[in-house]
């Protein structure tokens, strides 16, 4: 068994591999990507399945082990989901894909390592801004070797800066938010992966999202959890589910303002 430095150390090295991926696949085709739609509706490019293609090559390398993909049919999602619990790698080649085909500079690459379905190794990695969030578990968070949270997170509710994804939560809930909310301001960025470390950072001190799948949450479950903060679902369950299970997330900075979140957020569903 593997010591936290060795963790870490594998974490490092997967942020490099994702670094790397990123600027020989993605970047050089970005603002010129032309876009799809899968058939569910959401937006697909090139880029998208150029980068799932090197990780699925690459990956293994590093740590042997299953790979599984945002852009692999459900049918193959389901087969390696099961087949992989001893070691497999749980990748969103590019996060934030109406960003990236739109030229908005906000998007990531999400790759996470799982053993008996827990993150064991997390990367997140903006290719616009080179920042390279990662973590191993029980050797801490980082961003571009510098230790996670960047800032202390508010201290009440009141004073915090939220993300929230809007149109993913109930009516109603999303009516309280708009005209009563309970924190200061509110953000949303159009990148699930990259919103899970903001939080960890200290970016956004609480965060709130109806509808996750688990390439959107397994690296940054475990990037925020070494940063010291909290989440769970909507309801109060555990963050964990197979690929095809769409999960609600709340998270916040600090333990303590994740509970004054999850009590507000429950008196006003």
């Amino acid at each position: 068994m593997l010591n936290a430095a060795q963790r870490l150390e594998q974490a490092r090295a997967l942020a490099d591999l994702v670094r790397e991926m990123a600027k020989e696949t993605i970047l050089p085709r970005y603002l010129s990507a032309v876009r799809e739609h899968k058939a569910d509706g959401s937006v697909l490019t090139e880029a998208d399945l150029a980068s799932q293609a090197a990780l699925v090559e690459r990956l293994p390398r590093l740590i042997p082990g299953a790979v599984l993909g945002e852009e692999m049919s459900a049918e193959e999602q389901g087969r390696v989901w099961h087949l992989g619990k001893g070691g497999l790698w749980v990748i969103d080649p590019i996060d934030g894909t109406t960003n990236f085909a739109n030229g908005i500079p906000f998007f990531g690459v999400a790759v996470a390592y799982l053993i008996d379905h827990k993150t064991q190794l997390g990367v997140v990695y903006n290719p616009i801004t080179d920042e390279a969030f990662y973590a191993a578990r029980g050797a801490g968070a980082w961003l571009n070797d510098v230790a996670l949270p960047l800032r202390s997170p508010a201290s009440r509710l009141k004073d915090a800066v939220a993300g929230v994804d809007f149109k993913r939560i109930s009516h109603h809930l999303g009516d309280e938010l708009a005209v009563r909310p309970p924190y200061y301001s509110q953000r949303n960025f159009g990148s699930s992966a990259l919103e899970w470390c903001y939080v960890a950072a200290g970016r956004l001190d609480v965060y709130i999202h109806g509808g996750q799948m688990l390439w959107d949450y397994a690296a940054g479950r475990l990037i925020l959890d070494e940063a010291g903060g909290a989440y769970s679902t909507l309801g109060g369950t555990p963050l964990t589910a197979g690929p095809a299970i769409k999960r609600s997330v709340i998270a916040a900075a600090s333990p303590a303002l994740f509970e004054e979140w999850r009590v507000w957020l429950h008196s006003h569903a």
